[in-house]
């Protein structure tokens, strides 16, 4: 029986770029592909290791073309829209109150900087879920186990009695190891609202 559901929120509330700022990203730093040290800076950023001014000196002092400004707009290039009936069905099921809401994102400062300037009711959003872990904040990332194991100690949760949404399989497959239950969403084809019905068989 699920009595926790634990949301990420790319591309399953906010919609997000991925190809777009892939190509973006690659245009503007004139290379084909992105190096294993630019990954790993992104990554070391996104677990809160990097200060922002830190992550942003980096790529000036590597891509000396750009400014700071053509910087920070790459990297948010990949941010979208929210769609507002997202936002509806996370109010109704925190007004519900049938489950314990869980938000779980890999995410970094400078996007949810974005986020807050761009989507009005980001502050809404937050207040429908129990607990809000934003992967800078706690210096844990997905797909790393330590992420769930953190999660599920510091809410006593039974991994059994959880279901993970989101839409990396690398994510869905960490947390699967762990005995959770998991829902490996398609931003294309699916909809975050149409949980109870693409996942009826878990509840």
């Amino acid at each position: 029986m699920i009595k926790t559901i634990i949301f990420d929120f790319g591309d399953v509330f906010i919609n997000l770029d991925k190809e777009g700022a892939m190509t973006n990203a690659l245009e503007l730093f004139e290379m084909e592909e992105f190096s294993e040290d630019l990954i790993a800076i992104n990554a070391l950023y996104e677990q809160g290791l990097l200060s922002t001014d830190e992550f942003i000196e980096f790529y000036h002092e590597n891509f000396p073309k750009l400014s700071k400004k053509d910087i920070i707009e790459a990297w948010n290039f990949i941010i979208c829209d929210f769609p507002p009936k997202r936002l509806a069905f996370i109010e109704q099921l925190a007004k519900d109150k049938k489950y314990n809401l869980i938000l779980l994102s890999n995410t970094n400062e400078l996007h949810i900087e974005c986020v807050k300037k761009h989507i009005s009711f980001y502050e809404d959003f937050k207040a429908a879920f129990n607990t809000f872990y934003l992967s800078h904040e706690i210096m844990l990332r997905k797909p790393n186990a330590d992420i769930f194991e953190f999660v599920l100690n510091e809410n006593n949760l039974k991994a059994n009695e959880c279901l993970f949404i989101d839409d990396t399989l690398e994510n869905t497959e960490a947390a699967a190891k762990l005995g959770i239950n998991v829902w490996n969403n398609n931003p294309k084809t699916e909809d975050i609202i149409d949980l109870f019905t693409i996942k009826s068989d878990l509840f």
